[in-house]
């Protein structure tokens, strides 16, 4: 059993520390945060938006470290333009005014193109997407099939954007539900590398994509870096919760690697109960239920996430995780996840600023 390296890009909605509403301020952010991070900080589609990097690691604890001073470093070149970054999957004040795209080649074509899909008032949308290698293209579609089944649990896991314009969705992971109507969003379909480059050069010739890079499947091969990218998650204020989230990537992918090479067959869960454990993850995070992927059936979320911790138990033994990912598993179970947490400040407080700053201290407090 071969330990892979982990990676984490966080998204980030920039708030004016006024109004706690989405600002444009990230190309000005962003240049300054990269005189220390290089290309570790990086635009995203809209101006209100930052995307860190990390490093790949074979470390838990070199990666929240990285984490941490990712986080540090742009809460600083955000203080200094009066806004502050906030780890959620949607902003929970709108924007006073509508959003503008960032400005290059790419994502202006993405505008143009997809217009229909989003809004520059409520069409903000921020993940939080693990990478593990490292892996060709072949052995990372492989993976992604046997991974298909647990998603649903790590997206229920990692839920924290009930909130859109001061208003509760009655969703845990409302991004989940927004995300979706961007083309290819949805579980991987079952392919092999030459499959997989015919496919998505049909998709690129239609024009139902722009380009690979715009396949966003919930786990697809990176087209820049040789891994698999798991792209289920909020983005989430609990540094641990998101190292949490790499463990258990990384221990599933490190478990099941085995199966694949070996030529153990896996579990096959047809594609409706894959998106109905999608919409059950979306709606009820860890509050209800989920399908079970050895049966099919439908289990309270909170086992699933107690079996995924055992069937990836293997990997999570050889990099020395499990202790780890148990203690915050507790911890989430006691206090809730994030959209729980969320509902929380907003019943003690009744206002949705509060939420906002609730979010923005706990993600500087890593």
């Amino acid at each position: 059993m071969k330990l892979l390296t982990m990676g984490v890009e966080e998204e980030f909605v920039l708030v004016d520390q006024g109004s706690r509403a989405p600002v444009d301020r990230a190309p000005t952010v962003i240049a300054s945060a990269a005189r220390t991070l290089g290309d570790q900080v990086q635009h995203e589609f809209f101006n209100a938006q930052v995307e860190t990097i990390s490093r790949p690691t074979a470390s838990c604890r070199d990666l929240r470290d990285e984490l941490v001073r990712l986080r540090a470093t742009v809460g600083v070149a955000a203080g200094a333009e009066r806004c502050l970054p906030v780890a959620t999957g949607t902003p929970v004040v709108p924007p006073e005014q509508p959003l503008t795209i960032t400005d290059t080649e790419r994502y202006r074509r993405m505008a143009f193109r997809f217009a229909s899909r989003f809004s520059t008032v409520d069409g903000l949308l921020c993940g939080c997407h693990v990478h593990v290698g490292t892996l060709d293209r072949e052995l990372a579609l492989a993976l992604s099939r046997r991974m298909a089944p647990w998603l649903p649990v790590l997206q229920a896991v990692t839920a924290n954007s009930p909130f859109v314009r001061r208003c509760d969705t009655g969703f845990d992971s409302w991004r989940s539900v927004e995300y979706a109507k961007w083309p290819t969003v949805g579980p991987a379909p079952d392919l092999d590398e030459a499959r997989y480059l015919a496919h998505v050069a049909e998709l690129v010739r239609t024009g139902a994509l722009l380009d690979r890079r715009m396949v966003y499947w919930h786990a697809r091969p990176s087209e820049h870096v040789p891994t698999l990218e798991i792209r289920v998650a909020d983005a989430n204020a609990d540094v641990d919760t998101v190292v949490m989230l790499a463990a258990l990537v990384r221990g599933l992918a490190t478990t099941l690697l085995d199966d694949v090479r070996e030529n153990r067959p896996g579990r096959h869960v047809p594609l409706r109960r894959l998106l109905l454990a999608h919409e059950l993850a979306a709606r009820q995070g860890l509050s209800g239920y989920g399908i079970d992927p050895s049966t099919a059936r439908e289990r309270p979320a909170v086992e699933l996430v107690d079996r995924l911790v055992e069937r990836a138990r293997p990997g999570l033994d050889l990099a020395g995780d499990t202790g780890q990912v148990l203690r915050q598993w507790r911890r989430i179970r006691a206090q809730g996840a994030g959209a729980t947490r969320q509902r929380a400040a907003y019943r003690r407080h009744g206002r949705c600023t509060e939420v906002v700053d609730s979010l923005a201290a706990l993600t500087a407090a890593a």
